[in-house]
């Protein structure tokens, strides 16, 4: 009887340890994807950042932002 508690405890830890894994890398897999079609900053939220910060960002200004931002990725 108590060997198959004991089994019992121990299925249940290896049955929530691969649960937890699965979910986890299939959770990341999703955020990933996620991010990649809803970037979080892209060139018109730069443009209008530095618009209420008062000044008027050129192309090349906006493009050296984005492009400082997306190489830390």
């Amino acid at each position: 009887m108590t060997i198959q508690i004991w089994l019992f405890v121990v299925l249940l830890v290896v049955v929530l340890l691969v649960g937890g894994g699965v979910g986890f890398f299939l959770s990341r897999g999703w955020f990933k994807k996620y991010l990649e079609k809803n970037p979080p900053v892209n060139e018109q939220m730069i443009r209008e950042m530095m618009r209420q910060m008062g000044r008027t960002p050129s192309e090349k200004q906006v493009r050296q932002i984005l492009n400082s931002m997306n190489q830390y990725k």
